[in-house]
């Protein structure tokens, strides 16, 4: 008899990696603070986001623990439908957690062993990730819009249980799934990392000295860096803009360059690469100002990581983050100014080292706040709890009707 039930996930990308951002985070948030409660067994590809060449010291086909979880890497060619399903089998999970709607691999093939009957009646839980906000949608939007309608046409979403992380991502999956109902949803907000935040040295701006602006994201059309430079160009601060993160598209990144090379002299533009997760706070604490003007977030880790790193905030309202104008750490404006952006920051570049130590101390304040928060981890134990009695009770019903035969 097992001692706690098991939840199979699938996902793209995992531990060790981090280039994929968000969904790695979400999900090793997840074992780590959920471990004690459930199983953790989850599957990904031998490798990270960008970057081809498998993991050294991971070994391929058996399970390895990392944290609380334990994970099984795969080369992309054992990513069958029947590796899938013989996955699944000798798991025998409780419950499977899926982290993407449209992944063509770790979504699709899993639902596809289900339709064809090569995996048991077990329960599935999918959580979009933002992949049906507004900006999320914009992009590939005919592809996407064309996947949506065959998908309702042949029910392969049918019978799952949808994990929304707010409130408007419920809204989100509602707007556009018809074949969804409002009971199949729970919200379940994503969970922080597990412990105390420390704060860390501050590194105060001197007078006369440029505001430090810094963008942590993947490079991608979806973060809005080529937004966030065209609001730069107005500014009239002096302002040292420091760019991280991997590149997930050479034409996009192109085009960001393109911009970078017609700033103005008042604005002084570095690009320093993906950061490794062990380093993201050290190095976002010798910055000032925190600039995500991102078209759709679910949740918004690097933001929480921003936070925790004592920055203000200067974010698009696309994301669960809304309250951070009244807390005082910041603003999140809409999209349709570039200028109140630029004004934002120009108005920031005239705080003085109190005021920005005093938001520092709020950011790092809020920050604890959002990662003890007891009912996010209960919604998320439920999101499971829920899934597995469902299964239970159905399995019970279906033995009545035998012997009631």
């Amino acid at each position: 008899m097992k001692s706690k039930p098991t939840i199979l996930a699938f996902n793209k990308y995992y531990l060790p990696g981090y280039r994929a951002g968000g969904p790695i985070r979400t999900l090793a948030n997840m074992a780590e603070r959920l471990g004690d409660d459930f199983c953790f067994r989850i599957v990904a590809l031998d490798h990270d986001a960008g970057d081809p060449t498998p993991y050294l010291d991971v070994h391929r086909d058996c399970w390895r623990q990392f944290g609380k979880a334990q994970v099984m890497h795969l080369a992309p060619a054992d990513v069958s439908l029947r590796q899938v399903s013989q996955l699944v089998a000798l798991a025998n999970p409780d419950a499977i957690y899926l982290n993407s709607f449209f992944d063509p691999v770790f979504t699709q093939r899993v639902l596809w062993a289900r339709r064809l009957r090569c995996i048991s009646k077990t329960p599935i839980i999918i959580a979009p990730r933002g992949e049906f906000s507004q900006g999320a949608l914009g992009l590939k939007s005919l592809k996407k819009e064309l996947y949506i309608r065959l998908t309702a046409a042949t029910g392969l979403y049918r019978d799952l249980t949808w994990q929304a992380s707010s409130i408007h991502e419920r809204t989100d999956i509602l707007c556009n799934l018809t074949f969804v109902a409002p009971t199949d949803i729970r919200v379940a907000m994503n969970l922080a990392p597990l412990g105390e935040i420390p704060t860390i040295e501050e590194h105060g701006r001197r007078i006369g000295e440029p505001l430090r602006v810094c963008f942590l994201s993947r490079i991608s059309p979806m973060k809005n860096l080529d937004f966030a430079l065209r609001a730069l160009a107005t500014t009239t601060a002096q302002v040292v803009f420091t760019i991280y993160g991997p590149q997930a598209s050479r034409a996009y990144w192109a085009t960001c360059e393109a911009i970078i090379a017609n700033l103005p002299s008042n604005i002084t533009v570095r690009y320093e690469g993906p950061l490794h997760p062990r380093d993201v706070r050290q190095q976002l604490s010798k910055h000032d100002l925190f600039f995500l003007p991102t078209r759709g977030e679910n949740y918004g880790h690097v933001i929480h990581e921003a936070l925790s790193s004592g920055l203000t905030l200067l974010i698009s309202d696309q994301t669960p983050w809304l309250e951070i104008n009244e807390r005082g750490v910041g603003w999140a404006l809409p999209l349709d100014n570039e200028g109140a952006f630029a004004q934002k920051i120009d108005e920031f570049s005239s705080w003085d080292n109190h005021l920005i130590a005093s938001a520092r101390r709020r950011a790092f304040e809020y920050a604890r706040e959002r990662s003890e928060k007891p009912e996010v981890i209960e919604a998320n134990r439920d999101l499971f709890l829920t899934a597995i009695a469902q299964r239970s009770q159905a399995a019970g019903n279906l033995s009545s009707q035998k012997a009631g035969r």
